[in-house]
């Protein structure tokens, strides 16, 4: 994992079943193409987007996820939803963090016989899909339902139907455009500028990372990860997740922001704030959160502020 690496354009992927991996030395955005080309069938369930710069990453709540050129990992997974129930699509997004904190903290095992720092520092999570070391962020997680054409079954269909399914829609099923930005042999002073804690891989691990090969083992884990999901539900997770998050029982301020535009994004103008206490993570992985006027919430959707 930290070897030297290849150049960009020789990366050797695939993403889930051995799908197909698009290699994009510089775009806009890895999140904005995958939705683009799976509305319109160009990419299907199990395919990964790999960009090796963007011009306009994207974050939560379209926030700009900086991206500089031959440093990070910015891609996004088709992530395929079939036997995943509709009420469940959002807890991929704490399994691919929970995962995606495992690999790292294993890499820090290999490298320096730590789970992640000098010191023996964890990497964490925090609720709902942040991955931190301390409270430093360095992985980002945007997921989107997109419906993407359904294969079709032309030879199982009757000639006599052929007239009026013309006419018909074609069918549509959902899949989790799962877009992830990781801040691997960047540095934490180009990030200075966004005016809040932000860390690197490199800084924490003191070495540079084989971005393929850990791209590699992250699409690896994700999959066998979305597999047992799948086979054993939310439940295992969030044992998993009340053991590395660290603030639990923190205070902590929820922060609901659903009309977010461009001029209110950093100012959060127009939001909905809460401050409290962090009781759990509930068995569905929704948030339990005591506010200070004594109320007890559960939190499906928002912004956790530490």
């Amino acid at each position: 994992m930290f070897s030297s690496e290849i150049p960009f354009e020789h990366w050797k992927l695939s993403g889930f079943e051995s799908a197909t991996a698009f290699l994009f030395p510089q775009i806009e955005s890895t999140h904005s193409l995958m939705k683009t080309k799976a509305v319109a069938g160009d990419i299907a369930p199990g395919a990964l987007i790999v960009a090796d710069s963007q011009s306009a990453g994207r974050g939560r709540h379209e926030r700009t996820w900086d991206s500089p050129a031959g440093k990070n990992l910015y891609f996004n997974i088709l992530v395929p939803l079939d036997g995943i129930a509709p009420n469940s699509f959002a807890q991929i997004t704490q399994v691919t963090a929970l995962t995606f904190a495992e690999v790292f903290n294993t890499m820090g095992e290999q490298s320096n016989g730590a789970p992640a720092g000098d010191n023996g520092e964890r990497i964490t999570v925090k609720w709902p899909n942040d991955i931190l070391f301390g409270k430093s962020k360095f992985c980002g997680i945007l997921a989107e339902i997109v419906f993407v054409p359904a294969q079709s079954n032309s030879a199982a269909t009757p000639a006599s139907s052929t007239a009026s399914c013309a006419t018909t829609a074609p069918q549509r099923k959902p899949a989790l455009s799962l877009g992830v930005g990781i801040n691997v042999n960047s540095d934490p002073a180009d990030y200075a500028h966004l005016g809040r804690s932000v860390t690197t891989l490199k800084a924490i691990f003191k070495k540079q990372i084989n971005r393929e090969k850990l791209l590699r083992a992250l699409v690896a884990s994700l999959e066998r990860a979305i597999g047992q999901f799948k086979a054993f539900g939310i439940s295992p997770w969030v044992n998993a997740w009340r053991k590395m998050d660290q603030f639990i029982g923190c205070r902590g301020t929820i922060v609901v922001n659903n009309n977010c535009t461009d001029a209110n994004r950093n100012s959060g103008e127009g939001s909905i704030k809460k401050s409290g206490c962090i009781l759990d993570m509930n068995p569905d992985g929704s948030l339990l959160f005591k506010t200070d006027d004594g109320e007890v919430q559960t939190v499906y959707s928002a912004d956790l502020e530490i």
